[in-house]
């Protein structure tokens, strides 16, 4: 069904609420959602009674309910939940597309809204229930955290293609300096060198602090509606070119140790639906916006959406090559995960919209299209934006 899409849904509206990584944001998560669903719209040129579709995470439960009667939507003919946590961003606006283009609603809103900056929030930070699912095969060994797994697959990755340290701080590196240009990144003013990076201390060896996403507060929304009436709307229609999602076969969540191919992650099940439906070609993409929650998700992605072959994706990153205004493909061109904000790479959906529209702090000269990612190493989701 994705691909029926093919640009007949667009993106015409985007809203965001400030971000912040020191918990310095006083509204829940309900309040930040309205809030950023109340700019997209605004955005949009729309009135919130036109509004009757909604897609969101499933780490949001019956919000819908709740958000609609605070905005005053209209009547909701469609409504859907997206899970795994990183890897439903481009879920959430994919599902919203298909409704759109099958009928199901007029006006859809795709949102995530969170609250994690404050350490006590975060899930392994508490006192967790007794295991029942797959994660009692890997916390008693000490896979605590998510750093902690992709911290397994990080040293695989190194033993099978000699990556290194030096080639993760380029990933780290560069988001700093696109962040450094954007003045709502929680790094805007902090830049970061080499020496830093080698200095730092670990988060779970072979990654240290600077492999590792910010943990932020804040809310990002988007609209999307058919072509037909994007073209009557104020804001240059983004279209939603292609969508895909992927799940490999006997895959263990973030602890994919257990396959014959732990490196071949969700990406290259996505990779293949996103290309079928696509007019395009990995060499026609301006930009990519990769989920980069790690520093070595973005080579490994890289690889699984096809940029280079694999075992190539932590060269492809030497000399600039993820660069805004030099690389061979500029990645991640408002700081990313790593250095604007993390809200389960939401704002990646936010900034390809910015380029494709020629609004990023980034922007990269001539861009047309834009592939966006959620995360990989657990069940994923793709966008092919193109103007």
């Amino acid at each position: 069904m994705s691909s029926t899409i093919r640009d007949r849904a667009a993106i015409v509206g985007i809203g965001q609420t400030g971000l912040s990584s020191k918990g310095g944001l006083e509204e829940d998560e309900l309040t930040l959602a309205c809030l950023a669903i109340s700019a997209a719209i605004d955005d949009a040129g729309l009135s919130p009674s036109d509004v009757d579709g909604l897609a969101l995470f499933d780490m949001e439960p019956k919000r819908e309910v709740e958000v609609a009667r605070n905005i005053g939507l209209g009547e909701i003919t469609f409504f859907a939940e997206v899970g795994y946590g990183g890897g439903a961003a481009c879920g959430t606006v994919g599902h919203a597309a298909m409704a759109v283009v099958s009928g199901q609603c007029d006006v859809a809103v795709a949102w995530r809204a969170r609250k994690r900056a404050a350490k006590s929030s975060r899930v392994w930070s508490q006192a967790p229930k007794r295991l029942d699912d797959p994660d009692q095969w890997t916390r008693p060994a000490g896979l605590l955290r998510p750093v902690d797994e992709i911290a397994m697959l990080t040293r695989r990755y190194m033993h099978e293609y000699g990556v290194t340290r030096e080639q993760l701080a380029n990933v780290a590196l560069t988001l700093r300096k696109h962040a450094n240009r954007n003045p709502s990144a929680a790094m805007y003013e902090k830049t970061l060198d080499l020496d830093q990076y080698l200095s730092a201390r670990w988060i779970s060896e072979p990654l240290c602090l600077f492999d590792n996403c910010l943990e932020s507060d804040g809310a990002l929304a988007v609209v999307i509606t058919s072509a037909e009436r994007a073209r009557d709307l104020p804001r240059k229609p983004v279209y939603i070119h292609a969508y895909a999602q992927g799940l490999p076969q006997q895959h263990q969540i973030m602890s994919n140790y257990f396959c014959e191919d732990p490196l071949r992650g969700p990406s290259h099940v996505a990779a293949r639906r996103l290309w079928a439906n696509s007019d395009l070609e990995p060499k026609d993409v301006s930009c990519a916006q990769i989920y980069d929650a790690f520093s070595p998700l973005v080579p490994l992605s890289l690889e699984g959406y096809g940029f280079c072959e694999r075992g190539e994706g932590a060269a492809f990153t030497e000399d600039g090559g993820i660069e805004w205004n030099r690389g061979r493909l500029p990645v991640n061109t408002s700081g990313g995960s790593l250095s604007e904000a993390y809200v389960h790479g939401f704002n990646h959906v936010i900034e390809g919209v910015r380029q494709l529209r020629g609004e990023s702090p980034c922007q990269v000269e001539g861009a047309s299209s834009c592939l966006v990612t959620s995360g990989e190493c657990v069940p994923t989701s793709a966008l092919l934006l193109r103007n």
